[in-house]
């Protein structure tokens, strides 16, 4: 099962324009808040996501719920990226 998520983001933000690449490359589905319009989504993510940075990302996995505050493509992968790539290194 996917998780849900749920991003949010501002105009002019270029790790914004770059998570959007990589969901984009992932084929995953997003919600996108814009906190420059949406004053209750700008409410939410500084005061219940304790964050003041975009994009902030926030997945929902079950009971699981993780965010990412920033543009972390290597936390992304752990989160979202279920069957690790042909060339990635696996420890034994």
């Amino acid at each position: 099962m996917m998780p849900k998520i749920l991003v949010f983001t501002q105009p002019g933000c270029f790790s914004c324009e770059m998570l959007k690449v990589y969901f984009e490359a992932h084929g995953m589905s997003y919600d996108e808040r814009a906190i420059s319009v949406d004053l209750s989504a700008r409410v939410e993510m500084l005061e219940k996501l304790d964050s003041n940075t975009t994009p902030t990302v926030v997945v929902f996995s079950g009971d699981q719920v993780e965010v990412v505050v920033g543009f972390d493509p290597e936390r992304l992968d752990q989160l979202l990226v279920e069957t690790p790539s042909s060339d990635a290194i696996v420890e034994s």
